[in-house]
Order: C-alpha cells, then sequence, then structure tokens
C-alpha cells in the first residue's frame, strides 16, 4: 500500500526538515491517503501531529485538528509557521483581530491546519461553514478524551460524532499516546468509525529511565526533587502536583535556590498563563512546576527530567506525562516520588467525584493498579507493555530503577541538599503554605514486612511463580498479586486455603484461581 504513493519521503524533508519517517508514522499516513478512517496509537513523542499535518501539505488542502488545551494549540501552530506550513487556532477568549486573521488565511486555499477546541466544534457557525471548506481529514488529537474508561474523560468529547454526518466523505484520524484495547473500542464507537484500521505502535521509550522513590513525607519529597534538580542540570524539567496549593508551595521552595522556576496551573488567569508559555518555550524558564494542565510540555524535545511529586490517578496518565520527557531521543529521567499521603489525595478525588458507580469502580481499580505498579518489583518498562497490550514485549529493560538500581541515570538522595532545604522549610511563610498544601485525607496502610532468610527465600520462588503466571495471561504481574500480598504470604507460609484466605488480598476470586498453586509453591 506505502509504494502507491509517490514522493513521501521528499514531502518530509522539503517540508518537515525532517530525513525520516519516525516508527508507525509513514503507515498510518498511507491508511488516510487511501481514504480510510484510521485509529493511531504512537507514544507520547512518536510524533502523532506529523500524521495529520502531513495531509494538509500532501493534498494543499485544510486539515480540522480538535485539542483539548489552549496552549498546545498555540505551541503546534507556532512550530509549523516557524517552518513555513499555514496554521492557526480558534479558542475562547481569543482576540477578534487574531480571529480575523486566522480565517484571512484561511480564505487564501491551500493548505492549513486548524486547530479548534471540542467546544468549537458543537456550535451552529461552525456547523454551516465547514459543510462548505474542502477538507481533507478531521484529526481528533488525545482520542482518549472520548471514553469515561480513559484517565482524562471530558464531556465535550462525547459529540465529536457529529463530524461524520457534516462531511461524510471525509477520513478521520483518532490519535492518542495512552489507551488499553476498552478505550480503542469506546473511542470507536463514540466517533462512529467502527470500521478504522487501528495502527499501535509502541509504548516502549528506551531513552527514558523510570524510577520510583517511596518517601515518608513532603520534606523528604522536596530533597528528593533537589538532588535531581542538581543532577540533570541541563535542559528542561517538569514537576507534576496534584494540586494547585501543592504547585504553588514547591514553587515558591524551589525558588529560593534554583533559578528560571515558575508555576502553571488552571486556577491562573489567561494572561499569566500565556506568560509561563511564552516563557518557557524561549527559554527564560527551564523549570516548571505544574498540575496536568501543563500539556505544553509535549513539543518541547529537550525535557531532560520529568518528576511526580504527587502520584497521579491512574498508569495511563503517569505514562502520558513521563511520556514528556526525551522527546529528542536523547537520555532522560523520570522520577516518581510516591507517598502513602498521595493515596489520600486520590481517594478524595473518587470519593469527590460525581461519576456513576460503575465509572467509581473503574476509577479505583486503575488506582489500586497504579499503587502496585508503584510499589512492584518488576521491570517498569516491562509491566507498561504488558498493561497497554504493547505488541513489542521485553523482560528486562535495562534503564529502570528495577533492573539497573546502581545507574548513573537514578536519582541519589543527597545529604547536602537536604541541610539546605531544611533552613528553607524553617521559613514561617513557606512553613504556612506547606500546611494548607497538606490538608488532605490519607488511608491507612500497612507497613512493609521485614522477612528472615527462610521467608526471603519463598518470597522469591512466590514472584518467579508469580511473573510465569503473568506471561501466561498476558498480564502485569502487579496485577496478578501485589508485593505486598506475596510477602506476607511468603512470612505466615499458610498450609490450607483457611490459612491463606486470612492474609490480605486474598479475597474468594483469587483462592479460587491461585489457592492450590501458591500452596504448592511453598510445600
Amino acid at each position: 500500500m506505502i509504494n502507491n504513493f509517490a514522493n513521501l519521503e521528499s514531502i518530509l524533508t522539503k517540508n518537515f526538515n525532517l530525513n525520516s519517517f519516525r516508527k508507525g508514522q509513514k503507515e498510518i499516513i498511507s491508511t488516510i491517503l487511501s481514504n480510510k478512517d484510521v485509529m493511531g496509537v504512537l507514544p507520547t513523542g512518536g510524533g502523532k501531529s506529523l500524521c495529520y499535518q502531513f495531509i494538509a501539505v500532501y493534498y494543499n488542502k485544510l486539515v480540522v485538528v480538535v485539542s483539548p488545551l489552549i496552549a498546545l494549540m498555540k505551541d503546534q501552530v507556532y512550530n509549523l509557521n516557524k517552518i513555513g506550513i499555514p496554521a492557526g487556532c480558534i479558542y475562547y477568549n481569543q482576540p477578534i483581530e487574531e480571529k480575523k486573521e486566522v480565517f484571512a488565511k484561511m480564505a487564501q486555499k491551500g493548505s492549513f491546519v486548524l486547530y479548534l477546541s471540542p467546544e468549537r466544534i458543537q456550535k451552529t457557525g461552525f456547523h454551516e461553514w465547514i459543510k462548505n471548506q474542502d477538507v481533507a481529514l478531521f484529526a481528533i488529537d488525545d482520542a482518549h478524551c472520548i471514553s469515561q474508561w480513559g484517565h482524562d474523560f471530558r464531556e465535550e468529547y462525547t459529540s465529536l460524532s457529529v463530524l461524520r454526518s457534516l462531511q461524510p466523505n471525509v477520513p478521520i484520524i483518532a490519535l492518542t499516546a495512552s489507551a488499553t484495547p476498552l478505550v480503542l473500542n469506546d473511542i470507536a464507537k463514540q466517533l462512529q468509525i467502527q470500521n478504522a484500521d487501528r495502527k499501535v505502535y509502541g509504548f516502549y521509550r528506551p531513552n527514558l529511565f523510570y524510577q520510583v522513590t517511596e518517601c515518608e513525607n513532603e520534606d523528604e519529597k522536596i530533597d528528593w526533587i533537589a538532588s535531581a534538580l542538581n543532577k540533570f542540570t541541563e535542559g528542561r524539567k517538569i514537576i507534576y502536583c496534584g494540586t494547585r496549593k501543592n504547585t504553588e508551595y514547591v514553587c515558591e521552595i524551589l525558588k529560593q535556590n534554583f533559578q528560571g522556576v515558575a508555576h502553571y496551573h488552571a486556577g491562573m488567569s489567561t494572561q499569566e498563563r500565556t506568560q509561563i508559555q511564552d516563557d518557557y518555550q524561549n527559554g527564560k524558564l527551564n523549570i516548571l512546576v505544574a498540575t496536568n494542565a501543563f500539556g505544553m510540555g509535549v513539543d518541547q524535545p529537550n525535557v531532560r527530567l520529568v518528576i511526580h511529586y504527587n502520584m497521579p490517578s491512574n498508569i495511563d496518565s503517569l505514562y502520558q506525562e513521563m511520556g514528556r520527557a526525551g522527546r529528542d531521543d536523547k537520555d532522560s529521567t523520570c522520577l516518581l516520588l510516591y507517598s502513602k499521603k498521595d493515596k489520600g489525595l486520590q481517594v478524595y478525588f473518587i470519593e469527590s467525584s460525581e461519576s456513576n458507580p460503575e465509572i467509581k469502580k473503574l476509577r479505583w481499580k486503575n488506582l489500586n493498579a497504579l499503587i502496585s505498579y508503584s510499589e512492584g518489583s518488576e521491570c517498569r518498562h516491562s509491566e507498561i507493555l504488558t498493561y497497554f497490550k504493547d505488541s513489542h514485549r521485553i523482560k528486562r529493560c535495562g534503564h529502570c530503577d528495577v533492573c539497573e538500581p546502581k545507574s548513573e541515570r537514578m536519582v541519589q538522595f543527597s545529604k547536602k541538599q537536604k541541610s539546605i532545604f531544611s533552613r528553607i522549610l524553617n521559613n514561617s511563610e513557606v512553613e504556612s503554605s506547606k500546611k494548607n498544601a497538606g490538608n488532605i485525607k490519607s488511608i491507612k496502610n500497612n507497613s512493609t514486612l521485614d522477612l528472615d532468610v527462610e521467608s526471603e527465600s519463598r518470597y522469591q520462588k512466590l514472584r518467579v511463580w508469580r511473573k510465569e503466571i503473568a506471561e501466561e495471561k498476558d498480564l502485569p504481574a502487579f496485577v496478578i498479586f501485589h508485593d505486598k500480598t506475596l510477602k506476607e504470604i511468603a512470612a505466615i507460609n499458610p498450609q490450607s486455603l483457611d490459612e491463606l484466605r486470612k492474609i490480605k488480598g486474598m479475597g474468594d476470586k483469587k483462592i479460587e484461581d491461585y489457592g492450590w498453586d501458591i500452596l504448592a509453591e511453598l510445600k
């Protein structure tokens, strides 16, 4: 099929200044050129945007892109205009002069990439206008937002199927960096593209080092952040926080010892966010403390470090946000600072949600999966690939804290930096801010078990058994059993199903599926 389309590489080089396509890009583009709908899953940094930008240049027509973030739209438009490809965006509260300029450029015909918010697609004025346009493609970016089973569901995405009725013959591409098979099925249904070709090209990022560090409290998290920033002095850094208060708190502390620091969250004014975006893009800022409202980091190639100050709600979000590191394919580190208190924040979000019981149940399941992943002892990359059902699997990556705990790419705790930040934390104003930021519900958790020699031997045997079962069922090891459950089994050494049933995490279903196997391993 690819050979039917001539000069794809020459167009790539001439218009995008690129020497070759990345994995999956050419296959996705060729499918669109065959006038077929397509669902594309490429890793963050895998070049999803090229798949629809290329179509505008190839056909010399309009391509309409639905994007959820104004910051991301503006960043894409900036980069396209910089290489001479006409592009523009229309968004809420935009100055009327800018809107007129965008429509004036489109009136000249030819290639144009137009970015719109999902809300804009629902307006009657857009419906009447788009019917009369020569459109080559509709592109839905961050398509996982359309699914209630996804990690970032947005109500405004649910009516995007209207694009099919407005221009039935125009192909649709749905793109995402993270979607399980369940989410992909829902995306296809919601967009009415059930017959779309699926192009899933990998969640493996060999240039990223994954590290999870458990912290006792917020002070310790600050120490780890300081150590990481001192270790990785080059490039940009993003520190993700779970709340606006935490974002401001962490930023205030870091400003006292580092240059080029700012915070970003949805509670700031449009003018403030725009200024932060411009300063970050132009290099005036290189350390951003942000909530997940900060999406423009996706298009910055030299993000060398991504830190999660708070654990997100699920593996999908963690993967997507970590993936904003190393878009230039150079080595970068992703550090998750995990604490028991973070569970409380996510519990609060779930319990205060107005979602229906079925969705809440899924969110509990997703949260528990992330906790098990964070506390797990298997290769981080391997578990991610299995979780997303990637066609490419590995058993050992060689670049995560589990596989290479002595790696030079690991962030190590610095006693010297701890003393510096201990002095900062004595500042009464920052201490007050910290108290406000820390007013979060927490939940009880069992402490880590210390195993004797015999128990440790049983634990390691159970780990091998769990890995074999996981591979057989094509599931991540943490879905089979949590590390803590295996350690408790190893410590207690139960000799009957009744004894096994008393262990936390051993419900009736687990007993039914694995009870006799576990007893056999112990004997």
